[in-house]
Formats: structure tokens, sequence, C-alpha cells
């Protein structure tokens, strides 16, 4: 069952306005802080990297005059629980869909549109995978699947992800590394993915590098995943064939012609019933033009399953 998060704990930081705020337990010894606004059909809004639910702040609040809006801090982030990895599964992305599943289950909803950026957009992927009865639509921000991404980096374009790498290494020197200099780390990106200075504004900037001071550990585990276990589960899907049978929005900023592949192609190989659009806009395209992806959003939970 939900548990209410205290009113003033919350008011303490930066939230979405008129949302309420919940931990809900998803697992044993694992519960995501959630925010949850509006009422209507269900829709999932999943954060990225290195931020928190937070980052949906306008998308969500547009939503929710229309939908139930729902906006977990994932397993290892913001506030949500962090358990400790003990072995490759506890960040797989498949662990963490089934996190996203059994929390709007929680909520009073079985089936639900799920749109995800940046890390959660691989969270989101594997979950319309994994979960086909439950997700209704799916949208990625900004985030090829995971094997598509590693098998895209190579050659010195790959150094735009050279964060991938080092939270790929066993663990100890990644995290020694980071936690030593946590906010250069996390901030570098804040920048640097950021074609809109001003989308995030220093007292949320606050909280995503608080947040992240507090969870070296899972983040680079959750990275880790990505670089094996997510992997596998990738490679076992595309050989099975098995596709997204949802109807699917893919909004992205235009890595295939940075990184020298067809990015359409690429995701229509998951998803046949894709629409896919090259953006102008930043990484935290959330921040930035919100209204953009706002409407993108409500544009796919209003198509028909083809």
């Amino acid at each position: 069952m939900k548990r209410a998060v205290n009113a003033k704990s919350a008011a303490a930081q930066p939230v979405i306005a008129g949302f309420d705020h919940h931990r809900v337990p998803v697992a044993d010894g694992v519960s995501l802080h959630t925010a949850v606004g509006g009422s209507g059909t269900p829709v999932v809004l999943l954060h990225g990297f290195p931020q928190t639910h937070l980052m949906w702040r306008h998308v969500a609040a547009d939503l929710a005059a229309d939908h139930t809006v729902i906006c977990p801090d994932l397993r290892g982030y913001g506030d949500s629980d962090k358990p400790a990895a003990t072995g490759p599964d506890t960040y797989s992305k498949r662990t963490m869909a089934r996190d996203v599943v059994v929390l709007a289950r929680e909520l009073g909803y079985g089936r639900f549109a799920l749109a995800g950026h940046d890390r959660g957009a691989l969270v989101a992927f594997r979950a319309g995978l994994d979960h086909p009865g439950a997700v209704s639509r799916l949208a990625c921000l900004d985030a090829p699947p995971t094997l598509d991404m590693w098998e895209a980096l190579h050659g010195v374009s790959a150094a735009v992800g050279f964060h991938l790498y080092l939270m790929a290494q066993p663990p100890g020197l990644p995290e020694r590394m980071i936690a030593a200099s946590a906010d250069a780390f996390f901030g570098h990106f804040l920048d640097l993915w950021s074609k809109d200075p001003g989308a995030v504004p220093e007292e949320v900037r606050e909280v995503y590098l608080r947040a992240c001071r507090g969870a070296v550990p899972s983040i680079v585990a959750d990275y880790r995943a990505s670089a094996g276990i997510d992997v596998e589960h990738d490679t076992a899907d595309r050989a099975a064939g098995n596709r997204l049978r949802m109807p699917v929005t893919v909004l992205q900023q235009d890595w295939g012609a940075a990184l020298g592949y067809d990015a359409a192609a690429l995701w229509r190989a998951w998803a046949p019933d894709l629409r896919h659009t090259t953006v102008p806009y930043g990484h935290f395209m959330a921040e930035e033009a919100p209204a953009e992806v706002a409407a993108a959003l409500r544009e796919l939970m209003a198509r028909r399953a083809d």
C-alpha cells in the first residue's frame, strides 16, 4: 500500500504543483517515491540521468488536466530506495520495469501509458517488451534501446558516451572517482546536454545534484547493468523477434546523423507502430520544450493501435 509523504519534507524543495507525494512499496525492501496528480486515464512518466521525477514538472502539470499522472523516482535515484547491488539483476532494466508495473498496480492501474526519458526510456522500453498487457502506449525520449546504443558507439564518436564506459567498469573505481567530485561530474552533463541553460533553474539543479550525491553507488550500478545484463536481455529479444506491440512515439535529437545510423529504421525494427521525430531541442527536452513534449504525449495517447 502507498504511504503519504510528510508534507513538510515535500515542501522543502521544488515540487510538481498540485501533486501529492507517496512512498509505494514495489519489491521486498524497495519503495518508490512518487508524485501523483490529476485525474483521468493514467500515464506514468520516468525520469532520466542525472535527474529525478522533478524533470517532468511542466509536462506533468499540463497532462494532469485530463490524465492521472504518475511520476516516480526510479529505484536507486532521488528519494526512492537504493538497495545495494547484490547481483547484476538488482538494477537491470527488467527489474526496474517490474517496479513500474507494480507501482501502477498498487495505485490502482493495471494498464497505463508510459513515457521515459534517457534512463527512464530504457526502463520504459523494457516494460513495453516484458509487460505488453500493462503498457498501452509507449514514448521514449532521447535514448535508443540499450543494445542499439552500444552498437552505435564506435571510434572517436564514442567519446560522447565516456560516462557509459566509466560506469561499466567493475565495482570500486568508478564509484570512488565519481564520489570524489560528484557535483562536477553530474553538473557536467546538466551543462553539456542542455541547449537552454535556463530550462533547469538553480533550485532544480540543486535538487538533482543533491540527489545524485547520495546515490553514486546505485547510479553506477544502473549504468553497469546496461553494459551487461541489459544487453543480454535485448539480444535475446532481438533473436526471438520480440517487438513492441503498442503504439510508440520516439522524440530524439539527431543522434543518427551524429553517430552514423538510421535512427528511424533502428526504432522501426523494434516498433512497427512508430512515430519517430527528430527534434531541435537539447537532451532535457521535457524542461526545454514542455509544451511540445506534452503535445506529443497527448497525440500518442489519442492514437489507435494498428
